[in-house]
């Protein structure tokens, strides 16, 4: 089952709207709801974000780093990509626009990278992303947006006692593919999304998302929205990782703090 979404929303200013292609954007309801959308960015603008990312990660590759132990990729972080155009995915107009589709009231805290997967990089393991975050200071206002900081441990909120943080829950995912090679079925490097998982094991995937350059894929974070990077690729598979966040009492009361995943 699918839906066409009107998008961008006709009420974002005129410069932020005349960056997007179109409005014809994609609900689908399996596996899991989620927003899918291709040529998100005019030519142009795509462009200027795809040069972007090979000047940086041409000139600037001792500044990326592992994601984790479990995961093949490496990354830099948004808060380090802010004096050019990968800037707009740390906007309030990006967070809007995001939080309007989902149609998901968030806080205003944005955590994210551009991930790199080198030819050959294995198979991920499935998860939901509903883990927590740790943001310093008060809650961002209505035009201001909030990332990471080094003085906050996002994972585990550990940092000097002079320091103020919140916790949060990542609310919404967004995974945007650019200056990736030519992709045609059988090169990998998907995102695989489930239906169900079989206990720690991952079943077959339901859909994979290819790694289309200026596609996105979206969607709320649940206990059910399992997936993964489904590997195998064979070129280089590069991407915006991103998430929205919400209080973590609203996941409580929803969910239950039983099925928020700790790191």
């Amino acid at each position: 089952m699918t839906g066409v979404l009107e998008s961008p929303a006709p009420a974002l200013p005129g410069w932020f709207a005349e960056l997007f292609a179109h409005r014809r954007w994609v609900r689908r309801a399996l596996p899991f709801p989620h927003v899918y959308v291709r040529d998100v960015f005019a030519e142009g603008f795509y462009r200027r974000l795809a040069e972007e990312y090979e000047r940086i990660r041409r000139d600037r590759v001792d500044e990326f780093f592992a994601v984790s132990e479990r995961y093949s990729a490496d990354q830099i972080s948004l808060p380090d990509l802010q004096d050019g155009p990968l800037a707009l995915f740390s906007s309030r107009e990006w967070h809007d626009l995001i939080t309007g589709v989902m149609g998901v009231q968030t806080t205003g805290d944005v955590e994210g990278a551009v991930h790199h997967h080198p030819p050959g990089s294995p198979t991920g393991w499935a998860h939901c992303d509903l883990a927590p975050a740790w943001f310093p200071g008060d809650p961002p206002g209505p035009d201001e947006i909030r990332l990471p900081s080094p003085t906050v441990n996002i994972h585990n909120g550990t940092r000097e006692p002079d320091v103020t943080a919140r916790e949060t829950v990542r609310a919404i995912a967004i995974m945007y593919y650019l200056g990736n090679a030519e992709w045609s079925p059988g090169d990998g490097g998907e995102t695989a999304l489930f239906a169900h998982l079989n206990g720690q094991d991952a079943p077959p995937p339901d859909l994979l998302v290819p790694p289309l350059n200026n596609s996105m894929v979206m969607f709320e974070c649940t206990p059910r929205t399992w997936h993964t990077f489904a590997g195998n690729n064979v070129a280089d598979r590069n991407c915006v990782v991103m998430w929205l966040h919400r209080p973590k009492s609203d996941v409580v009361q929803r969910w239950g703090e039983h099925n928020i995943v700790q790191w």
